[in-house]
This record gives structure tokens, C-alpha cells and sequence, in this order.
């Protein structure tokens, strides 16, 4: 028989409820710290509720700096920060460590994660909100993801810096000139932000940051190749945006293989082209970053679910048939108001995550002045979400940036400026901010990296 777990009621204390008119208060349940689950927790610090947050992790991840920490620019916990410690001055909030792995839409319950002996865990919530994120999608082909990890995970970012370092330590003992060339050689699947940022960070540790470190090898003779199976990198930016940024990675020694999808990956190699220019690549270094699906827990909900795995949502986020249930983030497939679903982006599910959280306070402010379940009688105050399209960015290396906002565009060093406050402005706590910006600041000044440590090492 599944165990139910059971919380102490917990509410807010600048808002104490009576005890004797409402003794249970509704369980508003977030799964996933991410920018959508830890802004819509925030927004519920005043809510008349209990809330509790589940995460597998005890950290927020700021993932749009997560390629920084792979390619040794910043340490781990410049961009990770502890949920409990964010969420401390929430009295009405629980943070509980735990994997969900399903939800029971009838039961109003999620599963939780447990050992093969002991019995099944269950929450009961009153309210749900799903923001569970994304995880790297190989096109059918998970065999390639030992051989070419993705940058989703705090421990995917380690895994790459771990190999990078790797790469150039065994090429330094190489005697070999062939298995020298294929150790200093880096392949980079996807010329998205993930791929064009990850390609430009590389080609820079290699020719400036280690370029004295090694006897043997020249780090500057590494070859850095970004493959995308489109016609041109950053397909979402303007196409003149899309050639500077082809400009600057030349620049810096990139090489850019377009209308070249990825074929086959096996260890030391990979196979790309179309038909019968098909070429063969060997490499040191794979890193995907061509494709994302949204998390598996959104197949145990049992509707028909979009492309990417994403779950089609109404106006107001929340799902069909389930008002007390809202999806946002990564996992929700949501029409602009051009009708094309919004992409999987940081600002959208911070975005989305104040706006569910807004109607859930508008449904429980509806249920304490006319009586009833709040997220039936609530349904009617829920509002359209509206994104705020506040623009897209991607760094291309040390003060080389693009940037666009509608028809406003913007390119080189007033880009990366504006790359660069954006990102220490949304950075979770006062000593990241400081951290990274004082990190940025040396590599600036001094093109070196302290983070270049190989750590959890094994063979290779």
C-alpha cells in the first residue's frame, strides 16, 4: 500500500489564517527548482497555503552559465545555489529533496522515487505545478550519449570540463602525430546558443588561456568544429546576426560544417553529411548539443503529448480538464500570441512561473469570499499568459556577443556588455554576483581561467 507523507500545516506569518474557519489550508505542490518552479515558489510567499517544492537536486542551477563551468571559466558553485537557503524566509514553504516519478491526476497525487524494498511514496496536493525542465533528446539515438554528452546538468558541465582537460593531457604524452591530432581535436554537435557558445569558449582556452601551459603540444593548434545540420548557426537570431557570429568563431579558428547533420558517434569518432559526402571526424572531444525533449514526467500524465515531449497547455497554463493542475517551463507546450508553442527558454519559464502562481492566489482569494474548491471555483478568475519577449542573446567569446530585441540588433563588444549584465543581474544571491563578475573581470584582464581542475577522473 503506497505511504502517504504528511507535512505539519505551515502558513505564511505576515497573513496568519484562523484556525477555526480553515484548519486545513490548501498544499500547493511545485516539482522542479528551475527558473519556473523557483519563481513561482517566490511568488507564493504571501499565499494563504502550504507549499511545498520537491527537487532531485538541493540547488538551483543558473544552466544558461552552465557551458562556463564546462569549459573552465567558472567553478561549480559560482552558478549554483542551495534551494533551502533561497527559500529560508518563506514560513509557508517546505523544500523537500526527492525525484518525482509520475502524478496521479485522479488521486490529486505525485509519486515520489523509492528503493526496490520499500513501499511507494505518494503526495497528496491540492494544487500542482509542473516544472520538471528538459533533458538532452539524441534523436533516437541514445547510444551516442556515452560517447557525446550533453549540458543540461550541473555533473554533464564537470563530465565535459573532465574530458576537455583530459584531452590535452594526453595529447601532451602522445608520441603518435595522428592520435595527437585526434586528441586535439573538438567536435561540437548543434549551432544553437548551447553549441556556438560552447565552440567559442574552447577555441579561446586553447589559443589564449593554456597556450604557454604545455612543452610537448601548442594548444593553439587545436581544432575546434562546430557541425549543424541547418543552413546556418543560430537559427533563431536574424540571419546577419547569424553570419557575425559565423565571423567572430572564424575568427578565432572555429571551423563550421553547415547542412552536415551527425550520422553516427562512436568512441573517437563521428560521421556527418548528407547521402554520399559523408565525412568522418575523429575527435578527443564530443559534446551534443543539438536537441532537447521535455522531461519524462510528463508521459505518466496520460494526455497525447506535442513534439519534443511537451505538453500542450490552455491560455492560462494550466492543463485541460485539470484546473488545480499548471505546466510551465520546458515541459509545456505554449502558443505565443503569434500561435507558435514558446521556446524553451530561461525568461520564459520565469515568466510563466509568476503567472501561475498568480492565478493560483486569484483561485484562492475566489474560494475564501465564495466557498468551494479553490481550483474549480477559482477557473473562472485565471488569466491568458502573455510572454514579455525581452530579447535574444548569445556570446561568442571575450567581448563578442549577439543580441536581438524584435527589429533591434546588436553585435561585438555593446552586445557582450549587454550579455554580461543580463546574466549577473539574474544570478541567484549577492556573493554569485560578485564571484562571477570579479571572475569575468580576471579573465578579461588576465585571458586565465581558474577553474581548470580535472576532477572524478578515470580512463579513457
Amino acid at each position: 500500500m503506497p505511504a502517504i507523507l504528511e507535512f505539519p500545516d505551515t502558513v505564511s506569518a505576515t497573513r496568519p489564517l484562523d484556525p477555526s474557519s480553515n484548519p486545513a489550508p490548501p498544499h500547493i505542490v511545485i516539482v522542479g527548482a528551475g527558473f519556473g518552479g523557483l519563481y513561482a515558489a517566490r511568488e507564493l510567499r504571501h499565499a494563504r497555503a502550504r507549499v511545498t517544492l520537491l527537487d532531485r537536486r538541493n540547488f538551483h542551477l543558473f544552466q544558461p552559465l552552465l557551458y562556463q563551468v564546462a569549459t573552465a571559466a567558472l567553478s561549480p558553485g559560482n552558478i549554483a545555489y542551495p534551494i533551502r537557503a533561497i527559500l529560508r524566509g518563506q514560513p509557508n514553504t517546505q523544500v523537500l529533496l526527492a525525484e518525482v516519478t509520475g502524478v496521479d491526476l485522479a488521486a490529486r497525487q505525485i509519486v515520489l522515487a523509492s528503493a526496490d524494498d520499500e513501499p511507494e511514496n505518494r503526495l497528496d496536493y491540492d494544487c500542482l505545478i509542473l516544472a520538471p525542465g528538459a533533458r538532452d533528446s539524441y534523436f533516437g539515438h541514445e547510444q551516442w550519449a556515452q560517447w557525446a554528452p550533453g549540458l543540461k546538468s550541473l555533473e554533464e558541465g564537470l563530465e565535459l570540463r573532465r574530458r576537455l582537460l583530459l584531452a590535452f593531457e594526453h595529447a601532451e604524452r602522445e608520441s603518435d602525430a595522428a592520435r595527437r591530432r585526434t586528441w586535439l581535436t573538438v567536435a561540437i554537435i548543434g549551432g544553437g546558443p548551447t553549441g556556438v557558445e560552447m565552440a567559442g569558449a574552447i577555441a579561446e582556452i586553447a589559443r589564449q588561456v593554456m597556450r604557454h601551459d604545455f612543452r610537448a603540444i601548442d594548444p593553439a593548434e587545436t581544432r575546434v568544429v562546430l557541425i549543424e545540420a541547418g543552413p546556418r548557426i543560430l537559427p533563431t537570431f536574424a540571419p546577419e546576426l547569424s553570419r557575425r557570429a559565423e565571423e567572430a568563431l572564424r575568427q578565432r579558428g572555429v571551423e563550421l560544417w553547415l547542412n552536415t547533420p551527425v550520422t553516427g558517434i562512436d568512441a573517437r569518432e563521428l560521421l556527418a553529411g548528407r547521402e554520399h559526402n559523408i565525412q568522418s571526424l575523429r575527435a578527443g572531444l564530443i559534446v551534443w548539443a543539438a536537441g532537447v525533449q521535455a522531461s519524462a514526467l510528463g508521459e505518466s500524465l496520460g494526455v497525447p503529448l506535442e513534439r519534443g515531449g511537451r505538453v500542450r497547455v490552455q491560455a492560462d497554463l494550466s492543463l485541460q480538464n485539470h484546473p488545480e493542475v499548471f505546466i510551465i517551463g520546458d515541459l509545456a507546450w505554449c502558443a505565443g500570441d503569434d500561435g507558435a508553442p514558446l521556446p524553451g527558454l530561461a525568461p520564459v519559464a520565469m515568466q510563466q512561473g509568476r503567472h501561475a502562481a498568480g492565478n493560483i492566489l486569484r483561485a484562492l482569494r475566489a474560494a475564501e469570499t465564495q466557498g468551494g474548491d479553490a481550483f474549480v471555483s477559482g477557473t473562472p478568475f485565471y488569466r491568458p499568459f502573455h510572454y514579455f519577449d525581452k530579447g535574444n542573446l548569445a556570446t561568442i567569446g571575450k567581448a563578442a556577443a549577439v543580441g536581438q530585441w524584435g527589429r533591434f540588433k546588436l553585435w561585438g563588444l555593446p552586445a557582450w556588455l549587454v550579455w554580461v549584465g543580463v546574466h549577473i543581474r539574474y544570478l541567484i544571491g549577492f556573493r554569485n554576483r560578485l564571484l562571477v563578475s570579479l571572475e569575468w573581470l580576471w579573465a578579461y584582464l588576465t585571458t586565465q581561467r581558474a577553474a581548470r581542475l580535472i576532477t572524478h577522473q578515470a580512463r579513457q
